[in-house]
Order: structure tokens, then sequence, then C-alpha cells
């Protein structure tokens, strides 16, 4: 496993929301990081039919134009019944000619689950895959996910996506129910975070 040495990261994303999150996951490790957007790159499109497929593109398109070190992720929910769909296609499934409609996306969700009368519970995971990209195209693949049940009716105005129809084990709240940053301490892209941060930026002496 390559570990991370130099001292500036590139995160593949023009999210400023994301770019918050992964900040505040790499301040102990000194890192500045810096973004896609801050260096005006263009969002490549993601091609692959898989999340780390999709992930390395990102990455490594943002090595390679800037010479840094580039962390990237792609993610999505897959529903058992629906034989893992929408995963990569998680955003697809919101887009309408007027922008990304989640609720129109969680409601075609759980239609679907009714019109072939899936059995509950629902089950469900959300996946986070990180690619981690050297401009000499090394790469280093973490995936994160979340077991849990969709559930109906949509509950909470907390995160974004399919969050306020997705409970996760072990608890009663939706993900749309959670406070920001309890969701962020337990999430798929949590447990995909905690695997970099131990391969490529903890000391291993710790």
């Amino acid at each position: 496993m390559r570990r991370f040495s130099g001292d500036t990261l590139l995160i593949a994303t023009h999210n400023q929301g994301k770019l918050e999150e992964i900040r505040r996951l790499l301040a102990p490790y000194d890192v500045n990081v810096t973004s896609a957007a801050e260096h005006d790159l263009p969002e490549p499109e993601e091609t692959e039919d898989s999340f780390v497929g999709n992930a390395r593109i990102k990455a490594h398109a943002a090595a390679r134009a800037t010479g840094l070190p580039a962390l990237s992720d792609d993610s999505g929910i897959e529903i058992e019944a629906l034989g893992g769909k929408p995963g990569v296609y998680t955003a697809d499934w919101a887009e309408t000619p007027e922008g990304r409609d989640f609720e129109m996306a969680m409601r075609r969700t759980w239609d679907e689950l009714e019109r072939i009368a899936a059995p509950f519970p629902r089950r469900a995971r959300f996946c986070c895959t990180l690619v981690l990209a050297w401009p000499d195209g090394h790469d280093e693949v973490f995936p994160g996910k979340m077991d849990g049940q969709i559930v109906w009716p949509m509950r909470g105005e907390q995160g974004h996506g399919y969050d306020p129809i997705f409970q996760p084990d072990g608890f009663d709240q939706t993900f749309g129910e959670m406070e920001r940053w309890q969701k962020n301490r337990i999430s798929h892209r949590a447990d995909a975070f905690a695997q970099l941060v131990a391969g490529c930026f903890a000391n291993p002496d710790d």
C-alpha cells in the first residue's frame, strides 16, 4: 500500500459540502486540501458501470491535470429486491429536464418495490468507493458500505439524496433524520475513509 507523503491533496469534486466533510476528516494529518473547482477542472464523464470504475476516472483525471495526488469517490444506493439498482445510476434516477429531483427518485424507488411486492424488510446498502490516485498512474482503492433497509414514508430533512428513506441497521432513525455529523461518523463514506486513513495517512506505529 502506498502511503501519502505530500503536503497537498486534491479532492476531485465540485461539491462544497463533500469538500468540507473531507477537510474535517483529514484535519489531524496536516494536509492542505484543495478541490477540482479551485483548479477549474471540468467534471469528466462517468462511463463505467461500477463505483470503483467511475471513482478511478475522476481521481486519475484530476491527478493528471494538476500533478497532485487526487482523491475521488463514487457512491450510491443498492436495493436488494431491485437487483442492486439504482447502484451507480443513483443520481440518474433523480434526473429531470429541470435538474435532479430526489423526492421523485425516492417515490420511483418505492413504487418499484410496491409493484413487485418486495418482502419486508426491504434490504438496501449505501456504497462509497474512494480512490486515491497519483500522477504516475498508481492508485489505492477503499470500498465502504452501510447496510440498512428502505422505509416509507420519507422521514427527515437532513442529508441529501435517498437519506430520508434509508434506515441504517442498528438505528431507528433514517439518515434524513440524523444530525449531519452523527451520520458522517457511521456512514458508508466513514467506513471508506477509515480504511483510507489507516492505509495511507495514519502513523503505522500508532
